[in-house]
């Protein structure tokens, strides 16, 4: 897989030409219609998720809001979780910061070599010893694939765990942190893990991200679109309709599942973060119980905040593929 120009170009012009975006602005919001009244369908949602999570054999958080409201469900959600790979939102961030005051070169080749391989399915770890790489196809990698080594090599260009939880710091991230090969946070590692966060905090970042305040109008936009793209359609998202616009991240480990989203929904944008831990059930199949959960919250939150095109007919999501 040879790094090629025309990507890297792309990448720079898209954080370096703030004029060809028309300046800095916040996504725009679609005018609100809400067939429900705000608050009385948050008051549902909360209901239903606490109906929802009786007898699951885990602990469960989750945050939910419609952006521009008050309102929100918030269930253990500022409780601590394993981000498992929800943490490469964070990393992305960090990198783009790194990539926006031009500490890392969006045009400079990297070069592959085989020791950056971690085991598991990655997509990276088939390349050539020696193939050159580029920045905007790791993190095309990192988000869209959850490959882990591709987000450990951004974690690398990112300046470090340690630089990525200065940078979340400095933001005002208080939760949210990178643990893996970071120096200082080996307990924390062998407790969460890769990272480890809240329900609102990841759903923060993900609203921070849409309002162009994370990193900066340009590498939020960038981020926006990083993100909107992801290969896991399975569990979530599956419980939205194809054709409305998401951002998200998926995270999954032995006891824990995750799933964070922001959903540009016809009635206004809404944000849902859902992120078990301490799960019985630690199989890897479609049936997983954590899975089955992220299904049937989102398909809960789509039903009241856009009342009328229920989507999808069952509450535990499409069974295809």
């Amino acid at each position: 897989m040879s790094a090629r120009p025309r990507a890297r170009f792309f990448a720079a012009v898209v954080l370096a030409a703030p004029a060809f975006l028309g300046g800095c602005a916040s996504a725009p919001v679609p005018e609100r219609r809400f067939a429900v009244e705000s608050g009385e369908a948050i008051r549902a949602l909360q209901a239903d998720v606490e109906q929802a999570i009786q007898g699951f054999e885990g602990i469960v958080g989750v945050y939910a809001r419609r952006l521009g409201e008050t309102g929100e469900v918030a269930i253990r959600a500022d409780e601590t979780f394993p981000t498992a790979s929800l943490v490469k939102v964070p990393i992305l961030l960090g990198l783009l910061d790194r990539l926006e005051k031009k500490e890392v070169s969006w045009t400079v080749p990297l070069t592959y070599t085989r020791e950056r391989r971690y085991s598991g399915e990655d997509l990276l770890g088939r390349v050539a010893e020696g193939e050159e790489v580029d920045v905007a196809e790791l993190i095309f990698l990192m988000e869209s694939k959850s490959d882990n080594s591709a987000s450990l090599w951004c974690q690398e260009l990112a300046g470090s765990g340690t630089a990525i939880n200065s940078w979340l710091e400095t933001k005002g991230w208080k939760a949210t942190r990178v643990n893996s090969r970071t120096h200082g946070r080996e307990k924390e590692r062998e407790l969460w893990g890769w990272g480890q966060t809240t329900p609102r905090e990841m759903a923060g970042l993900l609203v921070a991200i849409r309002e162009r305040r994370a990193v900066s109008c340009d590498a939020d936009a960038y981020a926006d679109r990083a993100l909107g793209r992801t290969f896991w359609v399975d569990e979530s998202l599956s419980s939205i309709p194809p054709s409305v616009h998401v951002i998200s991240k998926q995270g999954a480990v032995n006891a824990s599942r995750s799933e964070v989203l922001l959903v540009s929904a016809p009635s206004g944008p809404f944000v849902i973060c859902v992120i078990t831990k301490e799960q019985k059930d630690q199989s890897w199949e479609r049936s997983n119980a954590g899975y089955r959960l992220l299904r049937k919250i989102t398909a809960l939150a789509w039903a009241r905040f856009e009342p009328g095109a229920p989507y999808p007919p069952s509450l535990d999501g499409p069974a295809w593929p």
